[in-house]
């Protein structure tokens, strides 16, 4: 009651409110905020969000929400120190969480040490960097293309030659790039996710589509070919369903490559041109070749043979290979494609504001 006289602010406090019976608070909150600040975040509250637990209004709310969470911890040294607090806070900032703190100080229970809240002023200064940082973003009217997805080769009106690719994560740069406030366009080969908001969101099924909208799409900052394109098509397409026979001989020749294409570009070559690699052997050996053979900016590289990253899985696990060899390669440890996909997008964006 005291905050909302002061503040002249409704306070939220539980999960389900008898007085706002038709709206469910931790939606519309999750879709009203610009960011989510926790303050002060306690070793109880980050054991949850850790968890995805989905209990109270405020860790319901974060589970909801697609902005970023601001942690501002606050907890006795011993708590903070502990390995399992340690090990839920490494796991948010994997998420993409952010951390102001904690301070080195006197605590309320009369310790000294790490655990103490940051101060307002410096948590106010942390927002005001991080929104102009945003705001630069925005400035910059960067654009983006992410090609996602397999493409379909077809052999007559029924049937085609395809892959494995869900789409996922090039679907999840799009939409991390999106949010950062790039204009993005996803080029997408057929796949079972939803369409994004605000996103321009193009669909197609031949890698010769891919390719004839990659071009129509030029020119842009960014190019992120993530899509799983058939190296090769039916020279010779049928338009009737081809009948059963004993044997059948399916001549193949290569489609156009469209990575080659936008890195060798030279009036419209994106500032950044990246590849990916869908390797099952030798993967960084592959990949290094790859970016010579391509003239791209890096690759990125995963191993599909694994059953649990890669090819229609929600998990990944990635290389970043640069051409620029003064830039070490990095590994990108196993995690959901979305935060495979932020830890991309904070690498494009870097490039952006050297």
């Amino acid at each position: 009651l005291s905050i909302t006289s002061l503040t002249q602010n409704r306070v939220y406090e539980e999960l389900f409110d008898s007085n706002s019976e038709a709206e469910m608070d931790h939606i519309t909150l999750s879709r009203w905020c610009d960011v989510i600040l926790v303050a002060p975040a306690t070793a109880n509250s980050i054991s949850k969000f850790s968890y995805g637990n989905a209990e109270d209004l405020a860790s319901t709310l974060i589970l909801a929400s697609d902005k970023k969470v601001i942690l501002v911890p606050a907890m006795n040294i011993r708590m903070w120190m502990h390995q399992a607090t340690q090990e839920n806070v490494s796991k948010l900032l994997n998420y993409g969480y952010l951390c102001v703190g904690p301070e080195i100080g006197e605590m309320a229970c009369g310790e000294y040490g790490k655990g103490k809240m940051s101060e307002p002023t410096k948590i106010i200064e942390f927002l005001n960097n991080f929104f102009s940082k945003q705001k630069e973003i925005s400035k910059k009217n960067l654009k983006a293309i992410v090609t996602s997805g397999p493409t379909r080769e077809y052999i007559d009106s029924v049937r085609y030659i395809s892959n494995n690719s869900s789409g996922k994560q090039g679907y999840e740069i799009a939409q991390s790039l999106l949010k950062r406030g790039v204009e993005t366009t996803l080029i997408t080969g057929p796949t079972n996710l939803s369409d994004l908001k605000n996103l321009k969101l193009i669909k197609i099924n031949t890698a010769e589509e891919m390719y004839e909208e990659a071009k129509k799409n030029l020119p842009a900052d960014i190019a992120v070919c993530a899509a799983a394109v058939g190296d090769f098509k039916i020279s010779k397409f049928q338009k009737n369903k081809i009948k059963k026979q004993d044997k059948i001989n399916l001549e193949l020749e290569k489609n156009r490559d469209i990575l080659s294409y936008l890195s060798t570009h030279n009036s419209l070559r994106p500032k950044l041109v990246i590849g990916f690699a869908a390797e099952t052997n030798n993967v960084i050996e592959n990949a290094e070749a790859k970016i010579s053979k391509k003239y791209c900016d890096w690759i990125i590289a995963n191993d599909v043979s694994k059953s649990d990253i890669g090819f229609d899985s929600d998990f990944n696990e990635v290389s970043i290979i640069y051409k620029d060899k003064n830039k070490k390669n990095e590994l990108i440890s196993k995690r959901k494609k979305s935060e495979i996909a932020e830890e991309i997008t904070k690498r494009i964006l870097e490039n952006f504001n050297t």
